[in-house]
This record gives C-alpha cells, sequence and structure tokens, in this order.
C-alpha cells in the first residue's frame, strides 16, 4: 500500500483518484505518519436473491387495519 504527504497528495489527487479506481488503497501522511487512508468504494457483488428473507419475521395481523386516529391525525398535518 503506497504511502504519500499530504502535498504530494494534493498536487498528484487525479493520478491518484485512478489509482484508487483501479482497486489500490492509498495511505496519507503528515511528516511520515498516516492520517488518512483513500480507498475505493466497495460496490456490492453478491445479487439480491427474492425470498432470501422467508421464514425470518412474521407479518402482524392487524398490519392492514386502518391506523389510530391519533397516529393518522399526525401523518395527516
Amino acid at each position: 500500500m503506497p504511502q504519500v504527504n499530504i502535498h504530494q497528495a494534493k498536487t498528484q489527487f487525479s493520478k491518484l483518484i485512478v489509482s484508487v479506481e483501479n482497486g489500490e488503497e492509498i495511505i496519507i501522511a503528515r511528516h511520515g505518519k498516516p492520517v488518512a487512508k483513500l480507498v475505493p468504494i466497495s460496490k456490492d457483488i453478491s445479487p439480491r436473491r427474492p425470498g432470501s428473507a422467508k421464514g425470518k419475521f412474521k407479518v402482524p395481523s392487524d398490519f392492514f387495519e386502518p391506523l389510530p386516529q391519533d397516529i393518522l391525525k399526525a401523518f395527516e398535518q
């Protein structure tokens, strides 16, 4: 994992971003001491599976009943 100082990071920011887009992680240091890490945003690579929560919760029997009047009025305001 490469380390750059703050001045170098400021002057070469675009190049560092390209490196990060390619999966590299960059340590940013002040006076040789690491203070931050520039990392790529991880993408969720696992596809969603319909029905994967089946059996993990139960919808209450009164779920589709009208809301109590006090709560309904609060939503209507």
